[in-house]
């Protein structure tokens, strides 16, 4: 059986998409004939801790793990609301930041390159240059974001000629946060050199999306595969569908993620049916930023919201299973069409109406229509919006409410890591 070193920042009990990736390849590789073994940080700082999914990890696995120092506990000091926020990627607008929310972007973007996790490379490649050596390691495999991950695998490489695969969860210098990280003229020029490095180093990429792919093309020869988040099977007995016409989005919803055509057409069919006023709430699971919040409540939506903040994964895929339609909103940006959020796959999975809104050209949409299990809108097209969520809502008072889907297999878990393992 050949052995694959996973290095990976996110491990349970962090909690959030990141997690799940890496989890599920660990749980299916053996059946696919390759022994994973997981390096982490032994005291790393999670922004979201879910407890329930230390269940989930394969039991036998092999798990290292070596120290790790985060500047975000000594930010934690002057702020500790700030640094949780922006260790999970929740931004405020520009306008509304604070002096010393400023300040910490500042230091985040241009004294921490790649990425706050920066401090943990060099002790990493000390520790597993003798590992790799001592226990006949076939291939590494490093995941980001966080990307400093790959400069962990890019002097492994170097330094012992083994087998490299990066993985991209996200891309890069593209994403759309880095816009938001006050960087200097040097700064970006090291994150692109360091990005350049890795794509050109590596023996070979994942990606999960076609757009991603496309665009890292341009900056390399070096073979490039797709392999997207997806969906395992959950052995749960399925609880009985919301009484209420509920819409749904589970997950963070950041400032930017605000789309207000969408709160509108809601409000107007409030407003315009009394039955759907009556019948109707809005749930939110996961961390909502103030802005949206009080959007919401400037299109008289409060009313009607069920806030649940953060729930662990087993609550959140229970909630997929109880909500009539589900709601996933992108920012609308050329940057995020290449996103593809894990919890889309789940979505699916759940045999429940989707309502997507984000950017043109998304991989998103074409994931929705490909696999019939529902409808993506761009930011201006409310009547589009509305209609369909009152289309939904007439399939749901004839209890008719149902998605046929297409094609979902390729998006299992298991399905995805039999592409991986024949990578490996």
């Amino acid at each position: 059986m050949k052995k694959a070193l996973i290095i990976t920042y996110y491990w349970p009990p962090a909690g959030g998409p990141g997690v799940q990736r890496w989890l599920k390849f660990v749980k299916y590789l053996p059946e696919f004939g390759v022994e994973p073994i997981v390096y982490c940080p032994e005291n790393p700082s999670y922004p979201i801790v879910d407890n329930s999914l230390l269940k989930e990890i394969p039991e036998g696995v092999k798990i290292i793990t070596q120290p790790i120092s985060e500047p975000y506990r000594f930010a934690n000091i002057l702020s500790s609301k700030s640094s949780k926020q922006i260790s999970s990627g929740v931004i405020p607008k520009q306008k509304k930041q604070s002096l010393i929310q400023r300040l910490m972007l500042y230091v985040r973007g241009n004294f921490f390159i790649p990425d706050a996790r920066k401090n943990w490379v060099k002790p990493s490649v000390n520790y597993l240059l003798e590992y790799i050596k001592t226990n006949t390691i076939d291939t590494i495999i490093t995941t980001g974001p966080p990307h400093s991950l790959h400069l962990i695998g890019l002097q492994l490489k170097q330094q012992l000629g083994v087998k490299w695969l990066a993985d991209f969860r996200d891309p890069w210098t593209t994403i759309g946060y880095h816009k938001q990280l006050k960087l200097s003229k040097s700064s970006q020029k090291k994150h692109k050199d360091f990005e350049s490095k890795v794509l050109q180093t590596a023996d070979e990429i994942i990606v999960t999306s076609e757009n991603t792919k496309q665009e890292f093309l341009l900056k390399t020869k070096q073979p490039i595969s797709v392999i997207t988040n997806g969906y395992d099977r959950h052995h749960v007995q399925k609880p009985e569908k919301d009484k209420c016409f509920s819409l749904a989005h589970i997950g963070s919803l950041l400032s930017e993620r605000n789309p207000i055509q969408l709160w509108e057409a809601l409000q107007e069919l409030i407003h315009e049916h009394d039955n759907f006023r009556s019948t109707f709430q809005l749930k939110l699971i996961g961390v909502v930023s103030e802005d949206v919040l009080q959007t919401l409540k400037t299109y008289e939506l409060d009313p009607y919201i069920n806030n649940m903040g953060y729930v662990s994964h087993e609550e959140a895929i229970k909630a997929q299973l109880e909500s009539r339609v589900l709601l996933l909103v992108e920012i609308d940006s050329k940057d995020t069409k290449v996103i593809i959020p894990g919890k889309l796959f789940e979505y699916m999975a759940s045999s429940t109406p989707i309502v997507a809104v984000g950017p043109q050209a998304s991989d998103v949409e074409t994931i929705l229509k490909t696999t019939n299990t529902g409808h993506y809108f761009y930011y201006n097209e409310k009547e589009r919006i509305k209609s369909q969520i009152l289309s939904y809502f007439e399939a749901y008072k004839s209890n008719s409410l149902v998605v046929n889907a297409i094609g979902l297999e390729k998006y299992s878990r298991k399905s995805l890591t039999k592409t991986l393992s024949e990578i490996i």
